[in-house]
C-alpha cells in the first residue's frame, strides 16, 4: 500500500480539482495520518498506531510558516485561489483550530486578500462550539457527509470514537445554509460486503437530508488515487452525472470530481 502524507504545517501550493490553486495547511503530524476517521479510501493511507501521542505544529509555528510562505509566494506573483486546511487527518481536531483560522484571517487579509480559505473536514467534531464558530467564519466550510446510513459509515468511513450520523446532520443544519457539502462515491467490497453508494438505497435518503440541511453547494467526488484497500473502485462518470443531475434539478450548485 502507497500513500500521500503531506509536510506540516504548510505545504503546496498545489492544483486541486475542486479548488484550483490551493496552499494546504496541515495541522496534524508530517510523518503519519491522524484522524478521526479511518476511511479505507483515504489516499493518506491508515491511522498510524502511535504508542506515544503525537505532536502537532503549534498555534505559532502554523502562523509563522504561513506567513513566510505567502510572502513568498506574493514575491513570485504567486497568488493562491485558496488556502485549504486539509492535510494527514482531520484539521478541526487541533485544539488551537479556533485561533488558527483567526490568524490565518488576518495573513489572508494582509498578503493575499482574494484568496478564500476552506477546510476539508470530515464533520466529526462540528458539534464543538469552537470549532463551529472556526468553520462559520472561513469562506468554505466543506463538510463530509457520504451517505447517512450508518452501517455504510462504520465499515467505509471507520469513526474511531462515537460517531451519531443525526447529530452530524443538526449541527449541518446550523450553518442555515452556508455550508458545502462534499461527498465521495465509490464501489467495491470492504471485509468481503459488497458497497455501492451510488445507488438509489443511498442516494435517495442523502437527498432528503440535504433538503434539510440545504447547502449552497454539494461536491461529489470519487477516488482519484490510489487507496489503502484494493478492492476499493472508482464510481463511473455516469453514476456520477446521474447523481449530479439530480441535485441539480432540484437547484443545487453541483460540483463533479470524476
Amino acid at each position: 500500500m502507497s500513500c500521500i502524507l503531506f509536510p506540516s504545517p504548510i505545504f503546496g501550493p498545489i492544483h486541486s480539482r475542486r479548488l484550483g490553486l490551493s496552499l494546504g495547511v496541515n495541522l496534524l503530524p508530517p510523518s503519519a495520518k491522524v484522524c478521526s476517521f479511518d476511511c479505507v479510501y483515504c489516499e493518506c493511507g491508515l491511522n498510524a498506531k502511535n504508542e506515544t501521542k503525537p505532536k502537532l505544529p503549534t498555534r505559532e509555528e502554523v502562523k509563522t510558516a504561513l506567513e513566510k510562505k505567502l510572502a513568498a509566494l506574493l514575491s513570485k506573483n504567486m497568488i493562491p485561489d485558496v488556502i485549504t486546511f486539509a492535510g494527514n487527518g482531520e484539521p478541526t481536531s487541533h485544539p488551537k483550530f479556533l485561533e488558527i483560522i483567526s490568524d490565518t484571517i488576518e495573513l489572508r487579509d494582509k498578503y493575499v486578500p482574494n484568496a478564500k480559505i476552506s477546510v476539508l473536514s470530515n464533520s466529526t467534531f462540528v458539534n464543538r462550539p469552537s470549532v463551529m464558530e472556526a468553520l462559520q467564519l472561513v469562506d468554505n466550510p466543506i463538510m463530509k457527509l457520504d451517505t447517512v446510513n450508518e452501517d455504510f459509515i462504520h465499515l467505509v468511513d471507520r469513526p474511531n470514537a462515537k460517531y451519531d450520523v443525526e447529530e452530524i446532520i443538526r449541527c449541518l443544519e446550523n450553518f442555515k445554509g452556508d455550508v458545502i457539502v462534499q461527498t465521495m462515491f465509490l464501489k467495491g467490497s470492504v471485509d468481503g460486503k459488497e458497497i455501492n453508494n451510488t445507488t438509489d438505497e443511498y442516494v435517495q435518503p442523502w437527498l432528503k437530508v440535504l433538503d434539510q440541511i440545504k447547502p449552497r453547494e454539494v461536491m461529489i467526488y470519487t477516488i482519484d488515487r490510489e487507496t489503502p484497500l484494493k478492492t476499493l473502485k472508482k464510481a463511473s462518470p455516469q453514476e456520477l452525472d446521474r447523481i449530479k443531475d439530480i441535485l441539480e434539478s432540484k437547484g443545487y450548485k453541483t460540483l463533479v470530481a470524476y
